[in-house]
């Protein structure tokens, strides 16, 4: 087992043990509200997908994602994010104003959508209490830059630590807007059409997901969106009871749902790179000195 690959990052790196969480479903959804506040980035993925009619399926094939080139061998990372540059080189967008056509593969979209996940997935998971120091975020932004190659990004051009990928925000926040295609996405998430069996299901645990995931939005994107700014310190508490509780399930039973990204990297690394906090805790007592993340 010691020869098996272990992908692009493999089981030392941050990356690894974060994706792990079960929180990570939340962050996807605040990612999904952060990036739809790019005019230009919302506007490509509304011209040239389903997202109305398939929301939940565009949600599940971006986990596929993260969870192939996270936890997948080196080969099936880089030929996913090949197929990705690939569909996205054909993908193109107008806008209704301008008339102006671009494509979706420009470098400035990719990298809001790159930075928007990155920022998501930080957020949430620190603030639900998921152990992570500073010096260990920096380090997750900067292994992130893998996954902007994949894309079609030079990683050099790409934020690498916290620092930068704050200042990065502050530096787009005049090209952002609520646009017409951006309050559909709000109004999608907060009440996607399912099955009328589904329904008391939507209301019980999509809301609420949905609700969390919208309230642990940074102050300008809540401002876009036109409804006030949550008390930060209620939604934290928020997010650290959800995150208790989900992380109460066993993980054995977490990851048996499909597509079983974990388990294979498991059964193909063997019982040692099982995602747990308690390895970052270990490494970090090792490790870390002083860090220099900032939480927004």
């Amino acid at each position: 087992m010691t020869d098996a690959d272990p992908g692009l990052f493999g089981p030392a790196s941050v990356t690894w043990q974060l994706h792990g969480d079960p929180m990570m479903w939340v962050a996807g959804v605040r990612a999904l509200y952060l990036q739809a506040l790019h005019p230009r980035a919302v506007r490509g993925v509304m011209q040239n997908s389903d997202f109305r009619e398939d929301a939940w399926g565009r949600l599940m094939r971006t986990a596929g994602f993260v969870g192939t080139i996270t936890y997948g061998t080196t080969d099936a990372a880089e030929k996913a994010g090949a197929r990705v540059r690939k569909i996205h080189r054909f993908l193109k967008a107008t806008d209704p104003l301008t008339g102006e056509t671009y494509g979706v593969d420009e470098p400035e979209l990719l990298l809001w959508v790159h930075c928007a996940e990155a920022d998501s997935y930080l957020q949430v998971e620190r603030r639900s209490g998921y152990p992570l120091t500073d010096a260990q975020a920096d380090r997750y932004v900067d292994e992130h830059r893998t996954g902007a190659r994949l894309v079609g990004l030079d990683p050099s051009e790409v934020p690498a630590t916290t620092a930068q990928l704050a200042a990065y925000f502050e530096r787009m926040r005049p090209r952002l807007a609520s646009s017409p295609e951006a309050l559909d996405v709000d109004a999608f998430l907060r009440r996607p059409p399912v099955h009328p069996l589904l329904v008391p299901a939507r209301a019980v645990l999509w809301r609420r997901v949905a609700a969390l995931a919208y309230q642990s939005l940074p102050p300008f994107a809540h401002e876009l969106y036109g409804r006030p700014v949550p008390p930060v310190a209620t939604v934290d508490r928020r997010l650290r009871t959800t995150g208790t509780a989900l992380r109460a399930i066993p993980s054995r039973l977490r990851w048996k749902l499909p597509p079983g990204h974990i388990v294979n990297a498991m059964a193909r690394l063997g019982p040692g790179s099982r995602p747990t906090p308690y390895t970052l805790k270990r490494q970090a007592a090792i490790l870390d000195g002083p860090g220099r993340a900032q939480q927004q």
